[in-house]
């Protein structure tokens, strides 16, 4: 079974899976990139605001504590004594501005000199009552990152305040140190997005070969397609792969194997199937139209190689149910023997009343009724011991078609004295299967055969159950050949009895089996089939 790469290929103008999931993961990618920039900005950012604060605090609480600061502060020549210094610690420690002033917030320092001795723009308050100010305002250098810190008299913090220290970063300062990491973030972000669209390219077409090529569309259209075909087919329908794994089995190979739960997945070996039918679905060769007996069916399989774009994926294996039509079969071939016996029997009689008529035209009147008495007496004899012990009607009729046919085959057909088969022990349908092969494997068994071609059959009650036995004198089965009578199959190409030659002890073994049964085979040379069945119903006459 081939599946054509072609079948579901891709609509005009729509996108496979893999283009899909490509174009999404782009997508994902950009997004998560630029997200992570964007938060590595803003973590940056306010990393910059807290160095900026650090820095300034630790400056103001430096310069406000320096002792030089607290004498000069209290002086008349404050601001003079004060500007050289301010502006060194500003240079030095890179900050905007670092204002000195009076508790009242007058300027002794500046950048801009023409700012001292004027007022302080912004929040005093807290640092004028011993505390500090950190804040964002805008000031003469625009907007900026201060802190305010007092300058207190004497030692430790209980002195009273003499001014105030405020240094300042510009917020443009913190900007331009953000547009150098800024250039990094970029260039991280921009190698992730490279790495990303790499790998997800990657993914793609990985998903592109596994998908081959189809759109989403395809891809669910086969899944509900193929799921619904294989719901439906009356068919069952089996794929095992290279290892000899089941991969899959419909609602009908369930059916018809009895497969368990979980199966699929497991060895076909471990499912519990016959030796022969386990190897038809494990070996390589092609079957055709091969019979194959279960436990409980008659079942026609083929196989075939499961191939896509050239590669073998294992094969396909496909089961009809045909027990029924082999049980009908089996009683079409039974009555074609009867009646072939009857036909057979009707142009022997016709031979015998000739016989019978010549004698008489030519004055022996005596010896054609001594010829005729023989003849009735033989055929009343057989026909007597059978229908004095077997009561089932399908089953006499079956024996007194196959006693013709063993007359025309050159078989002595015996039925044992005392023989009994109660009417409605058991169904006359598989009566008929049972009996009937076996009587049709004996025959086969001795038709061959030089001397003495002998076939008996015997059936009597032992306790709750009849045993029915099948004696030939043939060859019997080889050492190790009889369990595989009992489950082998053939093929259905071959026609009539011959064809069915193959699983008419199969068959036999179903029906024992079904019917709770035994079934075992002794001799050689010759063979002897003993059945032994429980009786279905109450016992009948003659039990």
């Amino acid at each position: 079974m081939a599946l054509s790469p072609g079948r579901w290929a891709p609509s005009p103008g729509r996108w496979s899976v893999a283009a899909q999931t490509f174009a999404l993961q782009v997508l994902v990618a950009l997004l998560v990139v630029g997200i992570g920039t964007g938060a590595a900005y803003a973590q940056a950012q306010r990393a910059g605001t807290q160095e900026a604060t650090a820095r300034a605090l630790a400056v103001a609480r430096t310069v406000a504590s320096a002792p030089e600061v607290v004498a000069a502060v209290q002086t008349a020549d404050r601001a003079g004594r004060l500007q050289a210094f301010a502006e060194d610690v500003r240079r030095h420690t890179r900050t905007d501005f670092v204002v000195i002033m009076s508790p009242t917030g007058t300027r002794f320092t500046h950048p801009d000199t023409s700012l001292i001795g004027k007022q302080f723009i912004g929040h005093i308050e807290q640092a004028q009552r011993g505390g500090t100010v950190v804040e964002d305002y805008t000031g003469t250098l625009g907007p900026s990152r201060r802190a305010v810190v007092p300058v207190r008299a004497g030692a430790g913090d209980d002195g009273p305040v003499v001014g105030l220290v405020a240094v300042g970063i510009r917020k443009a300062a913190v900007s331009r140190r953000l547009e150098g990491q800024l250039v990094a973030l970029l260039g991280a972000g921009l190698a992730a997005a490279v790495l990303t669209g790499i790998a997800t390219a990657l993914v793609a077409r990985r998903v592109r070969r596994q998908t081959h090529g189809l759109g989403e569309r395809q891809l669910r259209e086969m899944v509900e397609y193929y799921d619904a075909v294989l719901h439906a087919v009356t068919e069952g329908l089996l794929l095992i792969d290279l290892e000899g794994r089941l991969r899959l089995a419909n609602d009908e190979a369930v059916r018809l194997l009895g497969l368990g739960e979980g199966a699929v997945g497991q060895p076909v070996a471990d499912l519990g199937l016959s030796g022969p039918l386990t190897d038809a679905l494990t070996d390589e060769t092609p079957r055709e139209d091969e019979l194959h007996v279960t436990a409980a069916r008659v079942l026609v399989l083929n196989t075939a190689p499961a191939r896509w774009d050239g590669r073998a994926l294992g094969h396909v294996a496909t089961l009809r149910d045909r027990t029924d039509l082999e049980h009908l079969t089996g009683e079409l071939d039974s009555a074609r023997g009867l009646t072939e016996a009857l036909r057979s029997q009707a142009h022997e009689s016709a031979n015998r009343l000739h016989t019978i008529v010549s004698l008489i035209e030519l004055g022996h009147p005596d010896r054609a009724l001594e010829f005729a008495t023989e003849e009735l007496e033989l055929s009343q004899l057989l026909t007597d011991r059978v229908v004095a012990g077997i009561e089932e009607p399908a089953l006499s009729a079956l024996l007194l078609g196959k006693a013709a046919e063993a007359g025309e085959r050159g078989i002595d057909l015996r039925i044992g004295e005392g023989a009994v088969w109660p009417v409605d022990a058991l169904p006359a349908r598989d009566v008929v299967t049972i009996v009937g092969n076996l009587i049709d494997n004996a025959f086969d068994a001795v038709a061959g055969e030089p001397g003495e071609r002998q076939v008996r059959v015997d059936a009597v009650r032992d306790g709750g159950d009849v045993v029915l036995t099948v004696a030939d004198t043939g060859p019997g089965l080889p050492p190790g050949a009889v369990a595989k009578a009992f489950e082998r199959g053939v093929s259905s190409k071959d026609e009539g009895q011959e064809g069915r030659r193959g699983i008419g002890l199969a068959l036999v073994s179903q029906s024992v089996s079904r019917l709770g049964g035994s079934l075992s085979v002794d001799g050689g040379p010759g063979a002897v089939f003993t059945v032994r069945l429980p009786v279905a119903g109450p016992a009948g006459a003659g039990w």
